[in-house]
């Protein structure tokens, strides 16, 4: 992996807006960053919490009054919050149902600045805006509910596909890369949806197949696996990376196109062999950039434990954090951007 591709940022940064974000990344850790997210401030901070205030407020939708509220639960049981899950109304016909998603606007507004700041070179000719989007998934399985859930996910990968058609017809395919975010997927194969469908695997590669096929070619392609951050700790701590190795494998098995990257997450604590094991099994498609997400906040002593411990069983990888930052406290930013910047330098 060359210099310049050797970090990875998931998306969420916890500054005040888009320029700020593409001016600290690139004086902070510019030289070493291929593709540049827009830190997804504003309403897009929380991820996809916006996307359940805009199901709760429109039309076609209302809260379903025969299940109970959803508890959000973290690893260790602790509850996040309790969250009232909606349906469609009885007398829509979900066909007809649009969602305006905003990840269209979003994109559009943020590569304005992008360009800007580009041709002004504060950002680095060569590196592309880097867009992420959630899946179908993402959202479904908080804020629907079940008996309404299957429905949903096909109205809501219509909308989803239609931003993304608007994305990439506003911004040129040498400057961009998708990446599409894979978490609550990762919950369902650890079987945290304890209503997840009988055929999730094959419901899941199928979906995330088709969200890659829809991504041009031209346009670099990623995927982000993920456990969740929603209070800065994974929804499940993984026994080791084999569903991650698993979910790699069929995500590339669905997919037409080449995959330009995959990032998987690693829990601070795992600098055991186990852990990373299942990845010297792992059938790397050609030309496939993977990042391992074992970069945390003030352990540079650890991220190199990490490391070394990786490369006993995959040779050739990035670096990144776990997640995205946005949801962590605004005061490690300096430490996590040092951190980067360290592992960057060093390996």
């Amino acid at each position: 992996m060359q210099a310049g591709e050797r970090l990875h940022l998931i998306g969420s940064v916890p500054l005040g807006s888009t320029e700020e974000v593409f001016r600290t990344l690139s004086q902070e850790l510019g030289p070493h960053l291929r593709r540049m997210p827009d830190g997804e401030t504003g309403e897009r901070s929380r991820w996809v919490y916006f996307q359940g205030q805009m199901l709760r407020a429109h039309p076609a939708m209302e809260i379903d009054p025969t299940v109970p509220l959803y508890p959000f639960v973290q690893w260790d049981g602790k509850v996040v919050r309790e969250i009232a899950q909606v349906r469609f109304k009885p007398c829509v016909d979900p066909d007809t149902v649009a969602f305006e998603t905003g990840y269209d606007k979003a994109a559009a507004d943020s590569y304005e600045v992008f360009k800007r700041l580009r041709q002004s070179g504060a950002i680095a000719a060569g590196t592309r805006f880097q867009v992420s989007l959630p899946t179908p998934h993402s959202s479904g399985y908080l804020y629907v509910s079940g008996p309404a859930r299957q429905t949903y996910f096909r109205v809501y990968e219509r909308a989803l596909l239609k931003a993304l058609a608007n994305i990439v017809a506003t911004i040129p395919a040498q400057d961009l890369a998708v990446q599409w975010d894979v978490c609550q997927e990762v919950l369902a194969f650890e079987g945290y949806f304890k209503d997840r469908p009988a055929d999730y695997k094959q419901q899941t590669f199928a979906m995330l197949g088709r969200l890659g096929d829809a991504v041009p070619a031209g346009i670099e392609l990623g995927y982000h696996l993920c456990y969740g951050s929603p209070a800065d700790e994974h929804l499940v701590q993984p026994k080791d990376a084999a569903i991650l190795v698993e979910m790699l494998e069929g995500i590339a098995a669905a997919i037409r196109r080449p995959i330009e990257f995959f990032h998987i997450p690693v829990p601070k604590e795992r600098i055991d062999d186990a852990f990373y094991a299942p990845l010297k099994a792992w059938k790397r498609p050609a030309g496939t950039e993977l990042y391992l997400g074992l970069l945390h906040h003030n352990d540079e002593a650890g991220d190199r434990k990490r490391v070394a411990v990786a490369r006993k069983f995959i040779s050739d990888f990035g670096l990144s954090a776990e997640c995205g930052w946005g949801r962590t406290e605004p005061g490690r930013l300096p430490g996590l951007l040092k951190g980067h910047r360290a592992a960057a330098e060093a390996f």
